[in-house]
């Protein structure tokens, strides 16, 4: 079973976000990225997880924001990186009061 789950945030700043999270993450997740485009490889064992396979999150910056997909085993891995991927965002756009999340 898959679960996938597209998300989007509005902010001028999308790159620097992307940025910012892809080489936060980069010291102990597998990471490739560039200013527009990232990949986040997260496993299935990370922090004592057990879950059917690796959650992988795709970040594209677009002008007016940053496009979110992720891809996972299951629909609570799913729901568990959704809320990562938002709280560490807001962290890096805290003067924007935190990141405003359309997810389907």
């Amino acid at each position: 079973m898959t679960a996938t789950a597209t998300g989007f945030a509005v902010t001028d700043k999308a790159s620097r976000y992307l940025q910012q999270l892809c080489k936060h993450w980069e010291h102990n997740l597998k990471v490739d990225y560039t200013a527009d485009h990232g990949t986040i490889v997260f496993p299935k064992d990370a922090r004592g997880a057990n879950w059917p396979g690796d959650g992988l999150v795709t970040l594209d910056a677009k002008p007016d924001g940053i496009a979110i997909r992720i891809d996972a085993s299951a629909p609570e891995q799913a729901e568990g990186l959704k809320g990562a991927i938002e709280r560490h965002l807001d962290r890096f756009a805290f003067r924007e009061d935190g990141l405003k999340y359309d997810w389907s």
